[in-house]
């Protein structure tokens, strides 16, 4: 029962995982179709076109090795917060927000970086670093 469990759970994540490519397709495809009707590309619709290649990405990596890497949420994060930056009115500018969305995005970026120290060698604990060697007191 266990294994039968596990198999349909794995179902569930791949039928989930098709569904999201396939909505991702058609986001994909609506935006086109939306840049071919304006006749005009901005900047913010490339980047939403990134997003959806990101998370296209992101649907690859975990399809292949069932674990989600933290970096491409980030860097979506990131595409997301310079969309938002890019589409807003400049009439309607608030100098606020924007120091509190570029903050985020230094944010974000401090923490890929610290994501990526776990690949520096010299940087990783040996092994059992968190374990305290027992010290065996003799008495006389």
């Amino acid at each position: 029962m266990n294994k039968d469990l596990g198999g349909i759970i794995s179902f569930i994540e791949k039928a989930i995982l098709f569904a999201i490519l396939v909505c991702t397709l058609i986001a994909i495809i609506f935006e086109l179709l939306h840049m071919i009707d304006e006749k005009f590309v901005e900047l913010a619709d490339l980047l939403l076109l990134f997003i959806y290649v990101e998370v296209i990405g992101m649907v690859r990596v975990y399809y292949v090795s069932n674990r989600v890497q933290m970096t491409y949420p980030l860097f979506i994060a990131i595409t997301a917060l310079s969309r938002l930056i890019i589409l807003q009115n400049k009439k309607d500018l608030n100098p606020e927000a924007l120091l509190f969305e570029a903050g985020a995005i230094v944010l974000i970026a401090i923490a890929v970086i610290i994501l990526r120290f776990r690949y520096i060698e010299a940087l990783r604990p040996t092994e059992n670093v968190d374990q305290f060697a027992s010290k065996k007191i003799k008495s006389k």
